[in-house]
């Protein structure tokens, strides 16, 4: 955390309260809005903006390659290892050692590899899921990207499982993995977890798994199966596609891909809302009803509430930053949040939600809501503005009360800056 935001962490907090207390009582000045009650009296559920569980062929797409792996067919897709029959996963040990600080190199008991025939098979894979199989909600999101790709619910097995068929290890500090990419070096998207993220899942967290279903179908050539890597705290780039390595070692360093370009590897997924629906650049005449409304990610410190800011401009474009004490001051008001459904009548057809993770085992209730590192909708309808240029803003505040941006929206740990939208009354 920079000097700057640990500076401005109980200011942010403090404004924040006072902006929620200030929304309450609708102590909102007449220069911003006409009537600010009509914006928060009426009670009503968000409406849905985006399913629960994105279709697989509507998730945004990413990947690289030339050709991208998904578009290989055929025998050229069997002999990439990319069908169910043909998939194959190698575990290694990575011989690196460096003076002075890495004077032994990581070991496995027992390595699973393509030239003695051991290494792992969809069906292995498979087996394994009938004693240890997860099932997660969770929405994907690219690191240099503000809009989620999609969500959807990810079943397979823990890492820590699969990394067990190799016996004991030592020395092993961190987990590489990747997988096919057409073998070209330039095209090869690679990224790690610590070996205490691989094997070890603290309470009420969630652990780095192995997944071969997407909404209780296996997972489409377009989303990286047969089989891909899932872990749910990150941003997408560390839910590796078409996995077909790993390598243990005792080199303390990451091999991410995208720890290049100033990028943080270890990022966490951000809370952030973004406007799916908003009035930019529209007019509407006096009187009528302006609505926003969007989705809401969450990140590992939740979300507590969305909330919006309009604001009376001028002629010109804002020049108001991410950090403009404007945007401290307020007055911010809460949009309305979609309700939790009946998960039982969103999740496939032989997955009941007491067994999805992050969910009570009695009830089928999500344990939080929003369910952290998912994504639900938001809305707000903005009325009794008077004539003028307006700008409106909205953003998350999470269980810490800390307010999107914060982290700040840099390109190393992922954006989630405010988003801004301008429109006018006539």
């Amino acid at each position: 955390m920079s000097e700057e935001l640990q500076a401005s962490n109980v200011t942010r907090r403090d404004f924040i309260n006072a902006g929620a207390a200030c929304a309450t009582s609708l102590a909102i000045s007449e220069a911003v809005l006409a009537n600010p009650a009509d914006a928060s009296s009426e009670k009503k559920t968000a409406p849905i903006t985006k399913p629960y569980l994105t279709p697989g062929k509507d998730f945004g797409d990413v990947s690289r390659g030339d050709p991208k792996p998904h578009k290989l067919l055929g025998a050229a897709q069997a002999e990439a290892r990319l069908t169910p029959d043909t998939w194959r996963l190698e575990i290694t040990a990575d011989p690196f050692v460096e003076e002075p600080h890495t004077k032994v190199p990581a070991t496995l008991t027992k390595s699973l590899t393509l030239a003695d025939g051991t290494a792992l098979d969809f069906k292995q894979l498979l087996e394994l899921g009938k004693k240890h199989e997860v099932h997660f909600l969770k929405a994907m999101q690219c690191l240099n990207i503000d809009t989620p790709l999609g969500q959807g619910l990810w079943t397979g097995v823990p890492l820590r499982e699969v990394l067990k068929l190799c016996g004991k290890m030592n020395n092993v500090r961190r987990i590489y993995y990747w997988g096919f990419h057409n073998n070209d070096a330039k095209q090869v998207f690679k990224s790690s977890v610590t070996y205490t993220n691989a094997m070890e899942t603290p309470p009420n967290e969630l652990p780095v798994f192995i997944a071969y279903k997407l909404n209780g179908e296996a997972i489409s050539p377009e989303r990286g199966g047969p089989v891909r890597m899932i872990v749910p705290w990150s941003h997408g780039y560390k839910s590796i596609k078409w996995l077909q390595h790993i390598f243990v070692t005792n080199d303390a360093r990451n091999n991410d891909t995208y720890s290049t370009g100033n990028n943080d590897p270890e990022s966490f997924l951000k809370s952030a809302a973004y406007m799916d629906k908003s009035p930019d650049g529209k007019k509407f005449k006096v009187g009528e009803a302006v609505e926003i409304s969007g989705t809401v990610i969450s990140g590992p410190s939740g979300v507590k509430r969305v909330e919006y800011w309009v604001r009376k401009v001028g002629d010109k474009p804002s020049t108001l930053g991410d950090d403009a004490p404007e945007l401290l001051q307020g007055p911010w008001i809460p949009c309305e949040m979609q309700e939790q459904p009946d998960w039982n009548n969103v999740f496939p057809e032989g997955v009941k939600a007491n067994k999805v993770l992050g969910f009570d085992k009695n009830t089928g209730k999500a344990l939080s809501w929003p369910l952290r590192y998912s994504m639900c909708s938001y809305a707000a309808t903005i009325k009794g503005l008077k004539i003028g240029q307006y700008e409106v803003r909205a953003r998350s505040v999470d269980l810490n009360d800390f307010a999107q941006p914060e982290p700040r929206p840099t390109q190393k740990s992922g954006r989630n800056g405010i988003q801004v939208r301008r429109f006018e009354i006539v």
